[in-house]
């Protein structure tokens, strides 16, 4: 099969397609032949090997030489000690574990899989498993009436983060470059800023709720963005932000009465089918930019990775959106 493979961390220019054998399920895991791979930023720091805590488990070299976690496509073949898929059944995930979405076939845990809802595309379902529950999960303390920021509102989990965040009834203020502007306000966002124009943590009416989907500031600088009784929520960012958020975080705000911390994701279909159900019934807009095909994986990684994408880029070995070839 073919498959986008990397051996060392790098630019896209380290990752090149290759011949290679087509993987076999082991216990409690299925074979998927690919329809779609949505990328993640988590995608990019992989490949780049920074933050420094994505190269858990391969300090020198990659974990995993093929990249692409959020999947999409038709069950192969089910190894021993399945029961929930078999052969021909469509299905979408977060295979984060293993990896391994930017090829035409992929191995992932069955317990990570869902089934694939017949009012989505392939491309469509790729979209939700990562970005959608960062969404999902981090605007869960939104209510009505709320002053809501969200950091890194242009790309995946900020577009449908501000959509959720309308829907509960709140005012919504989207932070991300100049050329995504018109991009947050056509989801919803009722005011946008350009961060490197304004600081957003400088308000002239405290936040009630930050997601921040890009930390990189003091938690003095987050405890002044907040109102007090405000939560703020980062995931993502560099590891000195995401370091003195935990370290300092829950301290400062205990002190000012805000609540400060890293959103702790959990995984898993219970987690991400709740969101696909919104966009089924077209509660929520399912926002994807481009496709790219496996040959042009290098490009997809960098247009996220370098703040260019407007909402999801998707990865089509096929070359096709909506089905399998």
């Amino acid at each position: 099969m073919k498959a986008v493979v990397y051996d060392r961390y790098g630019s896209p220019d380290v990752l090149r397609v290759e011949d290679v054998p087509t993987p076999s399920p082991g216990v409690g895991q299925v074979r998927v032949r690919v329809a779609a791979t949505s990328v993640n930023l988590s995608d990019w720091e992989c490949l780049r090997g920074s933050p420094a805590y994505v190269r858990i488990g391969g300090l020198r070299s990659p974990a995993h030489r093929i990249l692409g976690s959020d999947i999409a496509g038709v069950v192969e073949e089910v190894g021993p000690g399945t029961s929930r898929f078999r052969p021909g059944d469509e299905v979408y995930g977060d295979n984060l574990a293993l990896m391994g979405g930017f090829a035409e076939h992929v191995v992932a845990a069955e317990g990570s899989l869902a089934p694939k809802p017949a009012g989505l595309t392939f491309a469509e379902a790729s979209t939700i498993p990562q970005a959608g529950v960062i969404a999902w999960q981090g605007t869960s303390k939104v209510e009505a009436g709320h002053r809501v920021l969200i950091n890194g509102a242009g790309g995946g989990s900020g577009s449908f983060a501000i959509q959720l965040a309308k829907r509960r009834g709140a005012h919504v203020t989207g932070v991300d470059n100049a050329a995504k502007q018109q991009h947050m306000q056509s989801m919803g966002a009722d005011h946008v800023i350009d961060y490197r124009r304004d600081d957003f943590t400088k308000p002239d009416q405290p936040y009630d709720v930050v997601l921040d989907l890009v930390a990189h500031r003091s938690v003095f600088a987050y405890r002044r963005a907040l109102a007090r009784g405000g939560t703020y929520r980062c995931v993502g960012g560099s590891v000195p932000a995401l370091l003195r958020v935990v370290t300092a975080g829950w301290m400062v705000g205990r002190l000012t009465r805000r609540s400060i911390g890293v959103l702790v994701v959990k995984e898993g279909p219970a987690h991400f089918e709740p969101f696909a159900a919104l966009c089924v019934d077209g509660q929520v807009q399912m926002p994807i930019e481009r496709t790219f095909t496996l040959d042009e994986v290098p490009a997809a990684l960098a247009h996220v990775g370098e703040g260019r994408a407007l909402g999801k880029v998707v990865v089509t070995p096929s070359g096709q959106t909506g089905s399998v070839s």
